[in-house]
């Protein structure tokens, strides 16, 4: 299909990095809307505190914080230039840099590298289990964008994605003085047990961010998890954050966290019924507030933790 003239890519590469084209890069990355980065932050965060069993000092914290912000951007990157022809016929994906041509794919590629070596430079700070993991974290990074294509639930997908931090902390943690290949069937349960409980989350949270483009994307062709629950989406959406809230209570039961926990489940719970009165006329306002609010319910989860650990 041949490019519309007014679609054309605007940009050379290389050019000279102007201030213009600084905020191009960082519209690219979504540096204005922090939610994104943050909703893959609270669980890693929650993670590495119950792998470390409190504070995991500040090498850590550092490699976790950066490294998301660092991931998440070349997602972004990623996303963009694979949804680029889909992203023209959406309301609200239509101007995007890449999509609207104002960046090329050439520099979107350039800048994902950059932040990918940026993540793994702060990787190999760690130890040899995680470096292998971050491969494994890539990959599945790279597959979420084509799964859009083909798998009716691609949110599945960008939930073991948005959850890999995870196991990650489990590695950086755990893995100190052990061989990769020995700490790959050494990984404790927890740790998947706690991906797939967040998985639930990211199949809440994204199915609300599906539902804002569902007459778009059924006019495209796009397999997304709000299309395929149809009628049942709003259920499905209660029933996720659900199964996340009530898996991680279980689950972190053995910690005895003190009496803080407990109060941060329930800020989180609480944040999840409002969602339900957001998204129950399914309208677009209502179904991006709700999404973009879920970086708060998260970060209730973490500090119920942290502070859980702290008055123990």
């Amino acid at each position: 299909m041949q490019t519309p003239p007014s679609l054309e890519p605007k940009a050379r590469w290389p050019q000279s990095l102007t201030g213009a084209r600084l905020k191009l890069y960082l519209d690219l990355i979504r540096w204005d809307r922090p939610a994104g980065w943050l909703l893959l932050l609270w669980p890693s965060l929650s993670a590495l505190w119950l792998a470390k069993g409190g504070w995991p000092g500040w090498h850590l914290l550092l490699v976790f914080v950066l490294g998301t912000i660092g991931m998440r951007s070349a997602g972004c990157c990623l996303n963009d230039v694979a949804d680029r022809e889909f992203d023209r016929h959406v309301k609200r994906t239509a101007t995007r840099p890449v999509t609207s041509g104002l960046v090329s794919v050439k520099e979107a590629l350039a800048l994902a590298l950059f932040f990918s070596m940026l993540s793994f430079a702060l990787v190999c700070t760690l130890n040899k289990v995680s470096m292998v993991w971050s491969f494994v974290a890539m990959g599945v990074t790279l597959l979420y964008p084509y799964a859009k294509r083909f798998v009716s639930m691609p949110q599945a997908v960008l939930g073991i994605a948005f959850s890999f931090g995870i196991p990650m902390a489990f590695a950086a943690v755990l893995g100190e003085g052990v061989e990769w290949q020995d700490f790959l069937g050494m990984m404790p349960g927890m740790a998947y047990a706690l991906l797939l409980g967040n998985l639930a989350w990211v199949l809440a949270y994204d199915t609300e961010y599906a539902m804002v483009d569902r007459d778009d994307d059924l006019k495209i062709g796009m397999k997304t998890s709000a299309i395929t629950l149809g009628q049942w989406d709003v259920r499905a959406i209660m029933f996720f954050y659900g199964v996340y809230l009530l898996s991680w209570i279980l689950l972190l039961r053995p910690y005895r966290l003190a009496w803080p926990f407990w109060g941060g489940m329930g800020v989180a719970a609480l944040q999840a019924v409002v969602h339900y009165f957001w998204i129950k006329d399914r309208t677009r306002e209502g179904c991006f507030r709700a999404f973009r609010a879920n970086h708060w319910l998260g970060a209730s989860v973490f500090m119920g933790v942290v502070l859980g650990f702290t008055f123990q």
